[in-house]
């Protein structure tokens, strides 16, 4: 028996399988399972908590892509509406200066309508004034009284026949 422990590879063998009975009795392995267990269940939660933060970064994401999208509709809407107001200003403006120059137009022509009534009015009047005129000049010059007063009664019978 001696003989076996003078021999190295024995001697290491004994001293391997001794080293490993000691780390058996002090629950070594155990202690290392469980250590790797508990990393392993870190790793674990937290790779799945990774994986809740990107599905919540993902449904964010669509979530503003969404609303994005809304607003540029909205913002198209917008935009539409009002080129389309500006389109019925333009026209109800247009109208309305259409209507406003017909009316000024049919002003001026009553203006001049009744410029013309005043001028022909005002010519046969100056010309009424200066026929009566004339005949006064007329008759002073050329008539006597006693034909003055037959042409006056004579005139006044007349005027008695037209009025009625």
């Amino acid at each position: 028996m001696l003989h076996l422990f003078s021999d190295p590879t024995f001697v290491i063998a004994t001293a391997f399988f001794g080293f490993f009975a000691v780390l058996i009795y002090l629950k070594v392995p155990g202690m290392v399972g469980r250590s790797l267990d508990g990393r392993a269940d870190k790793i674990k939660s937290d790779i799945e908590q990774a994986e809740l933060l990107c599905k919540e970064a993902q449904d964010l994401l669509s979530t503003y892509q969404k609303k994005q999208r809304e607003a540029v509709k909205e913002a198209e809407n917008i935009v539409n509406h009002a080129k389309e107001e500006a389109e019925r200003m333009l026209v109800e403006g247009k109208t309305q200066l259409d209507a406003a120059l017909k009316r000024r137009e049919q002003m001026v022509s009553l203006r001049i309508k009744q410029a013309e009534i005043a001028a022909t009015d005002e010519i046969r009047d100056e010309t009424a004034r200066l026929a009566v005129k004339a005949t006064e000049t007329i008759l002073r010059n050329n008539l006597s009284a006693k034909q003055g007063t037959a042409i006056l009664n004579q005139s006044i019978d007349n005027l008695g026949g037209q009025l009625h």
